[in-house]
């Protein structure tokens, strides 16, 4: 039944009806369990602020790792040697975590989510321990699985959580804090890294993850109480799990080695791509026979749903292309320090986090969000366009307002196309339904990085090579800061030259994809958001309580 007593259909929401109630229809979960209430309101807000203290340190440990792996990752091939397999460090982890994603948002469904989420924070643990004991390359590579393995289940249970307590007309107000932990990961992570490995030596960049990754595990198990799963019928789709796995992890390679490790149309990439869409085409013929389904195609039928995959598929295209070539842009023509990467980001992530914020504040008073993705749409393909613009003289702060306004853009679609897509499933699908949308987005960032990247490098090898630079320039499209001072006036100046022409062709392509996005927000419904109104914007869930499934 629905929070009104109104029939809902067969228990499946659509976009017109609200299925699950606020928290002030949260109920207790066994005897002598608080009752709720303002008289409960402060211990029930200091609670809810623990479990997402909690929650935000298991998303910073997602977030950070590559981060202050990558500052590490010279050193650590300094030491274990193997240079050839380098790239396989960090594609071994996005491999991992991206097949992984969807099976993880489905077992929280099945068997409950507190105890699958304390299993992947285990299991990234484990994966962060032997990382640091590695003794050579292939072992790291293989620990580094293991920990993307986990990785998968932490950001999947972190979204998911927060949609079993807190409905999502109260959500975005914690949309500030979700931002800022992304902003401080992209903004700290390379310093840390640098940090750390200076001083502590580059195993300690994933031992640091334990003292973080335990406080987590402390703070949840002590706190967060959800309701049991009931297992009885529980039957796990292997095959559909199977046959995901297969797909996503052909999608990731042909993105990863297409144009560097293979050329695009050699055998390879193509022997991928086939095996990619017969996987990608069983698993949809099998998730509609399915009992359980890894990720059910009903959830699909909602529009919001779709268009949320989508905006949300376009998104981590864009701002993962922008994150990878705004610093090389800046290093390469703006002369900034490599060590500072991190910093060079710092107006698009402050202008992502206020923004967030501001959103989140509006739509839990107001009720209202479609909005912010077409004004998040627009201001994303002003600022793309804004930085194909830029050339050898663009200064700093020009390059900075270019990127206030694509961190604008993002701010406003970052957290609002999960809060939509969540309020467009069932309490019961909530978790597949937060790994659906956090899988399109990490698929949109491996496409992103891939075709932004062959077109940027392809572009300054080009102008490279007509311009009669040297052979090291015509090879590799990207220069550290020591070979580029190496490098004779006249050839430095004509790569500056290359590296703004590519930086146009990049940002040129992602404005063009970033229009896709600001059209589909157009065709978003303004559904009422599940959960209280303002007058009870103040209040909080009861924690170690049972959130009702709509009859």
């Amino acid at each position: 039944m629905s929070p009104t007593g109104k029939q809902t259909g067969k228990g499946r929401p659509t976009d017109s009806v609200e299925t699950v109630a606020g928290p002030g229809t949260v109920t207790s979960d066994g005897p002598g369990a608080p009752e709720s209430g303002a008289a409960k309101a402060g211990p029930q807000q200091r609670s809810v602020r623990v479990v997402l203290l909690a929650l935000m340190i298991a998303m910073l440990l997602a977030m950070l790792d590559n981060m202050i792996v990558g500052t590490a990752m010279p050193t650590i091939v300094g030491e274990l040697g193997g240079l050839e397999h380098l790239s396989w460090v960090v594609t071994a982890y996005t491999l991992a975590t991206a097949a992984s994603t969807p099976i993880w948002g489905k077992l929280g469904d099945m068997y409950g989510r507190k105890g699958v989420f304390l299993a992947s924070i285990v299991i990234f643990l484990i994966g962060s321990v032997l990382s640091g004991m590695a003794q050579d390359m292939g072992q790291l590579i293989g620990f580094r699985a293991v920990q993307g393995l986990g990785a998968g289940g932490l950001m999947v249970g972190v979204m998911a959580i927060i949609g079993d307590l807190i409905p999502p007309r109260e959500r975005g107000k914690y949309q500030g804090m979700m931002a800022g932990v992304m902003a401080l990961a992209m903004i700290g992570g390379p310093l840390v890294g640098g940090t750390i490995t200076d001083h502590l030596g580059w195993r300690w960049s994933f031992y640091i993850n334990l003292p973080l990754g335990a406080v987590a595990l402390v703070m949840i198990t002590a706190v967060l109480h959800l309701p049991a799963k009931d297992r009885s019928k529980v039957k796990v789709d292997y095959l559909g799990a199977a046959l995901l796995t297969i797909g996503i992890t052909s999608i990731v390679l042909v993105t990863t080695w297409g144009g560097t490790e293979y050329a695009w149309g050699s055998a390879m990439i193509m022997e991928l791509i086939a095996i990619g869409v017969v996987s990608l085409v069983g698993f949809v013929v099998v998730q509609t026979k399915a009992a359980e389904p890894i990720m059910p195609l009903h959830i699909f039928r909602s529009r919001n749903f779709t268009l949320m995959s989508v905006i949300g598929f376009l998104t981590g295209f864009v701002m993962f292309g922008a994150v990878l070539f705004l610093p090389l842009y800046q290093q390469s023509v703006q002369g900034a320090s490599a060590t500072n990467s991190g910093l060079l980001l710092l107006p698009m992530l402050l202008s992502m986090m206020v923004v967030s914020l501001i959103a989140g504040r509006v739509t839990t008073n107001s009720g209202k969000y479609k909005i912010f993705p077409i004004i998040g749409g627009g201001l994303m393909v002003v600022g793309l366009f804004l930085l194909a613009q830029m050339d050898t003289g663009t200064s700093r702060v020009t390059s900075g307002v270019y990127m206030a306004v694509l961190g604008a853009g993002m701010g406003f679609l970052m957290q609002i196309t999960m809060l939509v897509a969540q309020n467009s499933v069932e309490l019961k699908d909530m978790g597949v339904a937060s790994s659906a949308t956090t899988l399109f987005r990490t698929l949109g960032s491996s496409f992103g990085v891939a075709i932004m990247g062959a077109l940027f490098t392809t572009r300054v090898q080009d102008q490279m090579a007509s311009a009669g630079g040297s052979g090291a320039t015509q090879q590799s499209a990207q220069l550290d800061a020591a070979s580029l001072a190496k490098l004779p006036d006249a050839v430095r100046e004509a790569y500056q030259v290359a590296v703004s022409s590519g930086t146009h062709a990049a940002f040129t392509l992602g404005a063009s994809i970033a229009v896709l996005g600001f059209v589909a927000a157009f065709f978003v419904k303004e559904v009422p958001l599940r959960g209280a109104g303002p007058q009870a914007a103040d209040e909080a869930p009861v924690l170690d309580s049972k959130v009702p499934q709509s009859a």
